[in-house]
């Protein structure tokens, strides 16, 4: 069976605890942080990592400039950003923006998505 691992960096405290539970739901392992500096590293060294949930309150900058130190490392794994209600266009160092509601269901779909060559 195959390991897989959802890496889940956020600065929302308040919201944490409903995300973690959605994430949980994928039957993957979620390891979570609220330090993108450990965030990186995780990613660095976590070779089991399929995806990143990155969950920022800081503001769109500073979520650029994390999902850039982590798209250097591992260009292939997808980055998520849970939206909460209000989904607009994704920006485009993003590779989905979604409603907190549906994330499940996308990394899900992630999940058992056909590798593309």
């Amino acid at each position: 069976m195959e390991h897989h691992t959802i890496l889940y960096i956020s600065d929302r405290p308040n919201r944490s605890i409903s995300v973690l539970d959605a994430l949980k739901e994928t039957g993957c392992e979620v390891v979570s942080t609220n330090s993108p500096t450990e965030g990186v590293a995780l990613l660095y060294i976590m070779q089991s990592v399929v995806a990143v949930v990155l969950d920022s309150a800081v503001g769109e900058h500073a979520s650029f400039d994390v999902a850039q130190r982590l798209r250097r490392i591992r260009p292939n794994v997808p980055v998520m950003l849970p939206c909460g209600d209000q989904i607009g266009a994704s920006p485009s160092w993003i590779d989905s923006c979604v409603n907190t509601d549906t994330l499940t269901s996308a990394l899900q779909h992630l999940l058992t998505a056909e590798p593309v060559l």
